[in-house]
């Protein structure tokens, strides 16, 4: 458990976060964890319906919810600061005592292959999760954190339950708590209201993902006013040292209305109207992503400028000044981060459950002071000449082009 005592605010804040998400799913269990976190919210034995859970928090004004990703998942609430000892328990009530009953898997079954189909409609994130399956071919990495039509179909109560079993144990588990409170009374809650299985059942190793050897482009045929492309290489992960030289790399090439491809490609070229990267990490790997929505009739233009702007990441150092910003943009965002105490929160959780220890504010700022321009060519060169993939979404008949684009 960590805990971060803010008695100036008037809120308090509550993470349980544990160790399990997508990746950890096999083809069987695909979509899985996601299912288990809508089920959780179905009701409990002690709050049998979603409104009573709702009501709970919502009837002292506050916030409830949860996410699933690739290697976690986490339940959080967000209440003023006298009803913690309420939100804990709502929470530990949710993790530990959720029916999971038949009749809601089936109902919670179509929400969920319904929530599918809405993100096919909208090509912007359908392109991006093509875009994961292209740069993780067949892995879990690349599948959609929900699963597939296929697998959310077959998923039984059983094999929730398996699932469950296996990943919501204590050794699993990171609590984090942020805000005003008295850290003897909340330790001593959360101690006596967790009832979770205590050792392990079994462990499951992560999956590492194939190597790469030459660019893919995976294009789907859709009548669209925009071309939607999602291009992408592999990059470091949430472990390596160099993550902070490519988080600044990022922030320079497309993070913000004053990145370069922002400039460059919209505001110099005209070329797109939402245009901007950004980074995945997990533990052994991760990407670097970027986004652009543009006219059909320009897109492979519009590919060919920002692998430019990619290059000249890897052929020119930084100058002071382009530097000196990026690094002051990338510590403004983190302090503003922290400002609440839900942002406070998740990461002390986060660093636990994933890093095995907790960095103060001020060791994180510093590791991003001490990158240099030097060091953001080399990660440059690391990551950018790899092999680029591509996903299009658009008035397409062929991919040809596009191919020709990336390798050129």
């Amino acid at each position: 458990m960590v805990m971060a005592p803010m008695p100036e605010r008037l809120s308090a804040s509550l993470v349980f976060m544990f160790g399990g998400g997508s990746r950890l799913e096999d083809e069987r269990l695909a979509g899985a964890s996601h299912f288990i976190e809508h089920l959780f919210f179905k009701g409990t034995h002690r709050r049998p319906t979603s409104k009573e859970i709702a009501d709970a928090i919502e009837g002292v004004g506050g916030f409830i919810n949860a996410s699933t990703d690739k290697e976690l998942t986490a339940y959080w609430t967000r209440v003023p600061a006298e009803h913690l000892q309420l939100g804990l328990d709502v929470l530990a009530d949710i993790v530990s005592n959720s029916k999971l009953a038949v009749d809601d898997v089936e109902r919670e079954r179509m929400v969920i292959l319904e929530e599918l189909k809405m993100y096919q409609d909208q090509p912007q994130d359908y392109a991006l999760n093509l875009l994961e399956e292209v740069i993780w071919p067949g892995h879990p990495l690349g599948r959609d954190i929900a699963g597939t039509e296929e697998s959310v179909a077959r998923l039984t109560r059983d094999d929730i339950l398996e699932y469950a079993d296996a990943h919501y144990r204590m050794p699993n588990l990171v609590i984090g708590v942020a805000g005003a409170m008295d850290e003897n009374e909340t330790l001593a809650a959360v101690s006596s209201s967790v009832t979770l299985p205590s050792g392990l059942n079994g462990t499951v190793t992560p999956e590492a993902p194939p190597s790469l050897y030459g660019s893919t482009v995976m294009l789907r045929r859709k009548r669209t006013e925009q071309a939607h492309i999602g291009l992408g290489v592999r990059a470091q992960s949430y472990l390596d040292p160099d993550r902070y030289a490519l988080d600044l790399l990022n922030t320079v090439l497309g993070e913000g209305m004053s990145s370069r491809l922002f400039l460059n490609i919209r505001e110099r070229l005209g070329l797109a109207y939402d245009v901007h990267s950004f980074t995945q990490k997990h533990r052994d790997t991760g990407h670097l992503g970027i986004y652009l929505g543009v006219d059909p009739k320009k897109a492979t233009e519009a590919i060919r400028a920002v692998i430019a702007e990619m290059h000249r990441l890897c052929d020119e150092d930084l100058t002071e000044e382009e530097l000196h910003r990026a690094k002051e943009f990338t510590k403004g965002r983190l302090r503003l981060d922290l400002e609440t105490t839900n942002g406070v929160a998740f990461w002390l959780t986060y660093q636990e459950l994933l890093l095995g220890e907790i960095n103060d504010i001020e060791d994180e700022l510093r590791m991003v002071d001490d990158v240099t321009a030097a060091d953001i060519r080399r990660v440059a060169n690391s990551v950018l000449r790899s092999p680029l993939q591509a996903a299009v979404i658009g008035p397409f008949s062929r991919e040809s082009a596009f191919r020709t684009a990336i390798e050129s």
